[in-house]
């Protein structure tokens, strides 16, 4: 699984060999969080959090809008901006300046919220076998080497196991606090998974193409490698739940593939505290499976995702695969409320079909902001025709500028997307 650290939540957490925060980088990192803090004070904060509330709860409100630069971050707040000289500092001083952006910049939906999260400090295991990867340099292409090459070796496997360094957790708390704690409130807040989709695992280890192969001439083989891997992740969100390690993610955490959890719906009755599967957002996708027919997926994917999802409260679906000729399944999953709708999607029919009783969870294209040029009319007349054809079905809209790799080297680009987008959602 996936750690989601996307909307700048608390990456998953490596020990780091020291916690020092140094005088000066104390200054920088206070100065900054007394920014975040004034920020999150504003009235129109809780405005935009009562938007995600009726908007997740489908109730009718205009297009919401999020824009995350992702790895284009990295031309906005460029590294010779930071003040912070150890890794720590720096890693923190980059997030909030990217609060401070969002709240001053950016003039999306996005809540800036008085809160600063810290990561579990943990290791886990591999599933017994582990993928060799070639390439990937600095954020480049990258092949790999799928150790299960034999399904022989399927008795190999083991489910993965979390080690929590409570030790070396405490002290990353503990330096949050003295640097930051009067502030933001520092919490203890991990994103231990992003998608129980399973098909990334399954790719790693057995190979894309190898998978597709199997599909059709070591079919029993590969239910077995699908049944196992679904009970390795049933075993870790009981692992999780069983050791009081979730956090609900019912506020401004990022669930799924874009959007927010604001949602009065959750937790699920009966909750004590003791946060479990019931009482969060889940998510799943099959990306990976994008060349596999419905029917394929249908039989060899779909009815071992389906278990993990039934765990959660309220599931979202999909990410960048196209979800309009697997909807007759994906209508199935208890709970559905946020579904995907990328720019391989057909928009007309997901929307004739989703109506107002899903979020129509809108990605258009992140290509536009990295072309040589900035076509700002043809990204108008992508949001435009998003907008009058979900409206024409009376759909919940958000619309989620993400996965950028770059911006063009021109951070203008994101902040005139969210302003041609707030102009056809009605919220110029």
């Amino acid at each position: 699984m996936s750690d989601q650290t996307a909307a700048g939540q608390a990456a998953p957490a490596a020990a780091p060999s020291d916690v020092t925060i140094s005088p000066d980088e104390r200054r920088v990192l206070q100065d900054l969080a007394t920014r975040v803090a004034e920020i999150a004070a504003r009235p129109i904060e809780q405005a935009k959090r009562e938007l995600w509330y009726q908007h997740n709860a489908l109730q009718p409100t205009r297009p919401l809008i999020f824009c995350d630069p992702e790895n284009g971050w990295n031309e906005i707040i460029t590294p010779d901006q930071l003040l912070c000289q150890t890794g720590l500092a720096r890693d923190w001083e980059m997030r909030l300046r990217k609060e401070i952006y969002w709240g001053t910049q950016m003039n999306d939906d996005r809540v800036v919220q008085p809160f600063f999260d810290v990561a579990h400090v943990y290791t886990e295991s591999d599933w017994g076998m582990h993928e060799t990867k070639i390439g990937g340099d600095a954020g480049g292409s990258y092949v790999w080497e799928s150790p299960l090459r034999s399904y022989d070796d399927l008795p190999r496997l083991r489910f993965p196991q979390i080690t929590v360094d409570w030790p070396a957790t405490e002290r990353m708390l503990a330096s949050a606090n003295e640097t930051l704690g009067d502030r933001l409130t520092v919490r203890l807040k991990t994103a231990w998974f992003w998608t129980v989709g399973m098909t990334w695992t399954l790719i790693n280890l057995r190979g894309l193409q190898q998978m597709m192969l199997d599909m059709l001439y070591n079919p029993d083989q590969l239910h077995r490698i699908m049944a196992f891997l679904r009970d390795g992740h049933m075993a870790r969100l009981d692992t999780l739940e069983r050791n009081g390690l979730l956090s609900l993610n019912n506020d401004g955490t990022y669930v799924g593939s874009g959007g927010f959890g604001w949602s009065h719906e959750l937790p699920a009755p009966g909750f004590d505290d003791r946060v479990r599967t019931r009482d969060l957002w889940g998510f799943a996708e099959s990306q990976e499976t994008v060349g596999v027919s419905p029917q394929m997926f249908g039989e060899f994917i779909f009815p071992y995702q389906l278990p993990l999802m039934d765990r959660f409260g309220l599931v979202c679906y999909g990410c960048c695969e196209p979800v309009d000729k697997r909807w007759y399944l994906l209508e199935k999953i208890p709970r559905l409320r946020r579904v995907s709708i990328s720019p391989w999607s057909n928009v007309a029919v997901m929307a004739e079909r989703l109506g107002p009783r899903f979020i129509f969870s809108r990605k258009p294209r992140p290509a536009d902001l990295a072309m040589p040029t900035f076509d700002e009319d043809w990204v108008r007349r992508d949001l435009r025709d998003t907008v009058r054809v979900t409206r024409q079905h009376h759909c919940r809209v958000e619309l989620i500028m993400k996965d950028n790799h770059t911006i063009g080297r021109d951070p203008s680009r994101v902040l005139r997307w969210v302003q041609i987008a707030r102009e056809e959602a009605g919220a110029a």
